[in-house]
């Protein structure tokens, strides 16, 4: 489906970015892969979907906080590959505190990791996808870019602002052959909430599978939590022909929280 495409994906040493980062490679993407990751992990990983799926993988340990840094992931990702057709924006983190204690310094990382960096690639990527009339650009937003929650206001604003960002995108170059969209995705079942279970579960003062009904599963009606794989799988659609005429669109995949 996307046999010989080249594409970035930030954030994908793990998670959420990794599932996509195997989707993509799954249908014959090459890739750039962004992360920061222990010491031979990455190599690691490139090496192993590379064999799997018969493409180029790279790597990328670019920090996405520096403008200068995250133009340089670009331009390098452009130079291995000659051109770059999908563009898949990751990259997350989050920090929790009342408003009024939330440090300056973590409001300035948040938002330039999830706000400021997908600007400075989708900037980067445009000129040769607009060139050759061809592009897909994927925003992770969350759920938190269409509602909010309480002690994440850097969290919340950025991905509001990445929702503003992918309209405004998509836009522009609806014209050209480019589509931009983002994936809403609800709770994502990733190394990260299964190592809070043992902390979750003994203030709880419950076992691990109660734990997780009660603090991660209860807002999905599906109950249970998303898969990487998911997530992968949608992005691979948007990026195929068939999703030619999707865009500007913010997708929750999120098993049904955000339709209460």
């Amino acid at each position: 489906m996307l046999k010989n495409r080249n594409a970035i994906v930030t954030g994908a040493t793990s998670g959420i970015g990794l599932g996509i980062a195997k989707a993509l490679a799954g249908h014959g993407c090459n890739l750039m892969i962004g992360g920061i990751a222990p010491a031979g992990v990455p190599e690691r990983l490139c090496r192993e979907i590379a064999d799997e799926h018969g493409v180029t993988v790279i790597h990328s340990g670019a920090d996405l906080s520096s403008p200068e840094a995250t133009r340089g992931l670009a331009a390098d990702a452009i130079r291995a590959f000659g051109h770059i057709d999908i563009l898949v924006n990751d990259a997350g983190l989050q920090y929790v505190a009342p408003i009024v204690d939330y440090p300056d310094e973590k409001w300035d990382l948040l938002r330039a990791v999830m706000l400021d960096a997908p600007f400075h690639l989708i900037k980067a990527v445009l000129p040769g996808m607009l060139e050759r009339k061809w592009g897909r650009i994927v925003n992770i937003s969350s759920v938190m870019g269409v509602i909010a929650a309480p002690h994440k206001p850097a969290y919340v604003s950025a991905k509001h602002g990445l929702a503003g960002l992918t309209k405004a995108v998509a836009l522009e170059v609806a014209p050209d052959g480019i589509t931009c969209n983002a994936i809403l995705p609800g709770t994502v079942l990733t190394d990260v909430i299964k190592s809070q279970l043992p902390n979750q579960a003994k203030v709880l003062g419950c076992t691990e599978e109660e734990a997780m009904d009660r603090v991660f599963t209860q807002n999905h009606p599906t109950r249970r939590l998303i898969d990487a794989s998911e997530i992968g799988a949608t992005v691979a659609f948007l990026c195929s022909e068939g999703a030619k005429s999707i865009t500007g669109v913010l997708l929750p995949v999120d098993g049904g929280y955000t339709a209460r």
